[in-house]
């Protein structure tokens, strides 16, 4: 038995016949011992004990890491839908998608103990957890801004904001054109005020809102993983 591996240099640990690392056989006949018949040298992988090598271990079981990744996903809508109508729940609702990334690692160690973690992992992970809150926060929003407008007719609020909102944008714009001497055209006026630019500036603003959350959650994810490295 030879202390590190022929293929890969990797240090052995006790009697094992396969190197932990790649696989690799390490126990090999010498080539007086090997029999005639089997017609000259024989591959190193036919001369090892018999026994079947361990198979390579997987970066990430991204099954199980979806899964968990969806839960929390799922969990962080709720928190987020009854924080519109309990103020309390405001603050944990924030705490749940900052730490969403770490929430699902922990989740993922308990299921699979021996799964390699590391700031990679957790990020990529912690990416996938962002990439499940973005969209489970918009299927969430949306269903209930249906209900809200069609069912219950209270988005009387909602509208009333988003009106200022664009009102205060149009006189920012005739503002600056003012003060640049530059007329506006009136189709650039009409775009403004239609409907359409408003959606596209409510999915506008949901675009900027879901990449911040990924980036946080891949942030988050990076440090979980560290920390759980360190500790293993």
């Amino acid at each position: 038995m030879q202390e590190n591996c022929h293929r890969c240099g990797g240090e052995l640990a006790g009697d094992t016949a396969f190197c932990p690392h790649c696989g690799a056989p390490q126990l090999t006949l010498a080539l007086e011992q090997q029999s005639v018949e089997a017609g000259g040298e024989r591959p190193e992988a036919e001369a090892s004990t018999g026994a079947t090598p361990p198979p390579a271990p997987r970066a990430v079981d991204w099954k199980i890491a979806i899964r968990y990744s969806a839960v929390v996903a799922v969990v962080g809508a709720l928190l987020s839908l009854a924080a519109v109508k309990v103020d309390l729940l405001s603050l944990p609702s924030v705490l749940w998608l900052l730490s969403a990334s770490m929430i699902t690692l922990g989740l993922y160690q308990k299921r699979l103990p021996a799964a390699r973690i590391d700031a990679g992992i957790g990020a990529r992970i912690g990416l996938v957890v962002g990439l499940c809150l973005a969209l489970g926060l918009a299927a969430s929003m949306a269903g209930w801004g249906l209900v809200e407008r069609y069912a219950l007719h209270g988005m009387g609020s909602f509208d009333a904001q988003m009106a200022a909102q664009m009102a205060q944008a149009e006189q920012q714009i005739q503002l600056r054109a003012k003060a640049q001497q530059t007329p506006i055209p009136p189709e650039l006026m009409g775009l403004i005020r239609s409907p359409e630019f408003r959606a596209a500036a409510m999915l506008a603003g949901y675009a900027m809102l879901a990449a911040v959350l990924m980036v946080i959650s891949a942030i988050g994810g990076a440090f979980g993983g560290l920390l759980r490295m360190r500790r293993r």
